[in-house]
C-alpha cells in the first residue's frame, strides 16, 4: 500500500515538475516576443524587414520541432496502450485463473467438519482471487496514468528545448 502512495507522489512532483517547465518555457516566449516588438519599434526598415523574415523562419522551426515532438508522443501513447491492453489481457487471464482454482478448491469427506473447513477455505480463496482482481485493476490504471504523464512530460521537455534551440541567436543590425 505504501509503494502506491509513493508512486502516487512521485507522480505528482514528476507532473508538478513539468509544469514548471511549461510555464518556464511561456514566460520566456513572451520575452522574445517583447524583444521582437522592441526590435520593429526601432525605426530601421531594413533591420525589421530581416528581423521578421528571421521571426518567421524562427517560428516556423519552432512550429515544426513542436509538430515532430507531438507526433513522437502520439508513436508513445500508442506503444503504450499496446502495452496496456497486452497487460489487461495477461491480468484478465490471471484473474481467470485465480477465479477458477478458487471456486475448484474443496475437500471431498464425509465427515462434517472437513467439510465446513473445505468450505471456508473456498471462500477465503474467492475473496482473495476478487482482491487480486482488484489490486491488479488498479494497478493497471495508475500504470496508464503513469504512461500517459511520463509521454506528456517528455512532450512537453522536448517542445520546450525545441523552442529554445538557438533562442539566444538574433539577427544582429
Amino acid at each position: 500500500m505504501n509503494s502506491w502512495v509513493m508512486r502516487s507522489i512521485l507522480l505528482l512532483a514528476l507532473l508538478g515538475s513539468y509544469w514548471l517547465a511549461y510555464q518556464h518555457g511561456r514566460s520566456v516566449e513572451r520575452a522574445e516576443a517583447g524583444q521582437v516588438s522592441a526590435q520593429r519599434d526601432s525605426g530601421d526598415r531594413q533591420a525589421e524587414v530581416i528581423g521578421e523574415r528571421a521571426a518567421r523562419q524562427e517560428e516556423q522551426r519552432r512550429a515544426e520541432a513542436q509538430e515532430e515532438a507531438r507526433a513522437h508522443a502520439q508513436e508513445e501513447r500508442t506503444t503504450a496502450d499496446a502495452g496496456a491492453a497486452g497487460a489487461d489481457a495477461a491480468g484478465q487471464r490471471m484473474r481467470d485463473k485465480a477465479s477458477k482454482l478458487a471456486a475448484t478448491v474443496s475437500c471431498p469427506s464425509t465427515d462434517t467438519a472437513a467439510i465446513a473447513r473445505g468450505q471456508a477455505a473456498t471462500r477465503a480463496a474467492m475473496v482473495l482471487s476478487d482482491l487480486l482482481a482488484r489490486a491488479d485493476e488498479r494497478a493497471g490504471e495508475l500504470a496508464k496514468a503513469y504512461d500517459r504523464a511520463r509521454t506528456a512530460g517528455q512532450q512537453c521537455e522536448r517542445e520546450y528545448d525545441a523552442l529554445n534551440q538557438g533562442h539566444s541567436v538574433h539577427p544582429s543590425g
